[in-house]
């Protein structure tokens, strides 16, 4: 049902990326699969408002979280969407579905002295993977960027003159990001010792058989690496991202500038971690006032 024409208008027209192309694709499966378990003759092109709504109704009985459920109702209007694009339907058969109300939750990010612990008192493995893995993390948060960006990298996108890196973000949108003398001096390392092994491509972060590295396991080493300094439930890439965010503004960062550095769309997404920092003062302040 994931057909090639939707999934094109996706990676071309609307430039997701292959993470979110898998998702889209997973979500909509699951859909099929629960209205075709109802109705042996389902059809998408001729699906109503009901069956959305069962299958809301199903998600939430087996205990989906209302923003994965928002996430999921997402996916199909998408789709529906593209078919009233296309002429194969007329009306969007989601325009009467209403979204579960989510709880915001606060971003989760490593405390400062946590992240120096990382990087002043742990010792990476003396060989390719721990100069690769020390590079990998330190990338991540002396940037913000996203998983996706730090996959794919190359080495030509690091200019050590200026001490910038390009990376190319969400609906490929390029951003120039600066970096310190910490990191410049670490890449140069690892860079080295890159140059030792069998590669034959430009990504900047590879295995020690000299191929791209994946995000799972990008994801996986930095969850390893994390759980030597940090005890929070979440240690991931994007856990590194909200670090650098939050450091950085409570550290006296404009947050118009912050969003240029995550290459944020809107001010909006941003503003998060305003609420972050404020919940940090808040707890100073009932921990250190007399009268609290």
């Amino acid at each position: 049902m994931f057909d090639n024409g939707f999934s094109n208008y996706l990676a071309n027209e609307k430039r997701y990326s292959a993470h979110t192309l898998r998702a889209y694709e997973s979500d909509l499966r699951q859909f099929f699969e629960f209205a075709q378990s109802a109705d042996e003759n389902f059809n998408p092109l001729t699906t109503d408002h009901v069956v959305i709504r069962e299958w809301i109704f199903f998600l939430m009985d087996n205990g989906d979280k209302p923003r994965s459920i928002n996430r999921k109702i997402t996916t199909l209007h998408t789709y529906y969407k593209y078919l009233v694009r296309e002429g194969l339907i007329t009306d969007l058969p989601t325009k009467k579905i209403i979204k579960p109300k989510t709880e915001k939750n606060l971003p989760y990010f490593v405390d400062k002295g946590a992240m120096q612990e990382l990087f002043d008192t742990f010792q990476f493995p003396d060989d390719f993977e721990g100069q690769r893995d020390h590079a990998i993390l330190l990338t991540f948060y002396c940037t913000g960027m996203r998983l996706a960006e730090l996959c794919g990298l190359k080495t030509y996108d690091i200019d050590f003159y200026n001490t910038q890196l390009k990376v190319l973000g969400k609906r490929n949108k390029e951003r120039i990001i600066p970096f310190g003398i910490e990191l410049k001096a670490c890449l140069k390392s690892y860079i080295e010792e890159r140059n030792k092994v069998a590669v034959d491509n430009d990504f900047l972060f590879v295995t020690v058989k000299g191929e791209p590295v994946y995000d799972k396991l990008v994801y996986r080493l930095v969850n390893k690496y994390l759980g030597e300094v940090t005890t929070l439930d979440k240690k991931s890439p994007h856990v590194l991202r909200h670090t650098f965010a939050t450091h950085m503004l409570n550290n006296g960062a404009e947050i118009d500038a912050i969003k240029e550095l995550l290459g944020h769309a809107n001010l909006a997404a941003t503003q998060i971690y305003t609420h972050t920092t404020f919940e940090k003062l808040k707890q100073i302040y009932n921990q250190a006032h007399p009268r609290a």
